[in-house]
């Protein structure tokens, strides 16, 4: 019986934070500092009393925690939590706090240290796991919003990372990230079947731009695709500027692309 009522007790403290996570979120409402904020240091540390069953359900679906991180190295969707849930009691029962840097992981032990790289601008953050979530399909971590702010997906919502596992006793073996080249930074604005089209959007982007644009043509089965490109692009601000300019122009929204 009392196992039973420590399980639902754990289970509580496990999802609680994470119950409500649909509901609406944000960003703080003042300024915030992000070259104040540094990265997690990684330390050793034992396992949390807290937050790490062999597995829990959430949202109906049935997780399964990791018994180690050594050499987890993930590919998906991060997401980001804010003011909603600062100073909530995390999966560790630790204070979630959103200037921070830290994370939550359906499936990495508690604590994990990792690595997160934005893929679409190379930016990367080292932050520690410290909760559990998100409980949406192909999300494979959530950030602070310092971290997300400062990987530079914050605005959007969510973003492509690679989560990469520290060993807190070598944290210098780490893999070196792979960065992004600036002079290979693209703004993708379109992709076409047909040759003609690409050519006379890249002929009106060029104008209304003065900048490089290319076609890039990509195979799709036995049709290949057309995109057209601005680029290589100087920095993320001149990507920024871009990016208002071609939106201002009804345009709409380009995505970053690197080739």
């Amino acid at each position: 019986r009392h196992i039973l009522i420590l399980l639902s007790i754990s289970c509580g403290l496990l999802c609680g934070c994470f119950s409500h996570r649909v509901q609406q979120d944000g960003p703080p409402n003042r300024s915030v500092n992000l070259s104040k904020i540094h990265d997690a240091v990684p330390k050793a540390e034992p396992k949390s009393l807290y937050g790490n069953p062999k597995s829990y359900v959430a949202n109906g679906k049935r997780y399964y925690v990791l018994n180690s991180a050594v050499g987890y190295n993930k590919r998906g969707v991060a997401s980001w939590y804010g003011t909603k849930f600062h100073g909530h009691l995390t999966s560790t029962r630790e204070p979630y706090n959103m200037f921070a840097m830290t994370a939550a992981s359906p499936e990495l032990p508690i604590p994990t240290y990792v690595r997160v790289t934005n893929l679409s601008n190379g930016r990367h953050v080292i932050v520690k796991v410290n909760d559990r979530g998100p409980f949406v399909a192909n999300r494979i971590i959530d950030l602070s919003y310092a971290a997300a702010a400062k990987l530079g997906y914050m605005s959007k919502g969510t973003a492509s990372v690679q989560v990469t596992a520290i060993n807190p006793y070598h944290p210098e073996k780490l893999a070196p990230v792979v960065t992004v080249n600036n002079s290979q930074r693209y703004l993708q604005i379109g992709a076409f079947r047909y040759y003609a089209n690409a050519d006379e959007l890249k002929k009106n982007i060029s104008k209304l731009t003065g900048e490089p644009v290319k076609i890039a043509t990509v195979e799709s089965g036995s049709t290949p695709i057309y995109k057209v490109r601005i680029g290589p692009l100087a920095g993320e601000g001149e990507s920024d500027q871009l990016q208002q300019l071609l939106q201002q122009n009804g345009f709409g929204e380009a995505i970053t692309v690197v080739g």
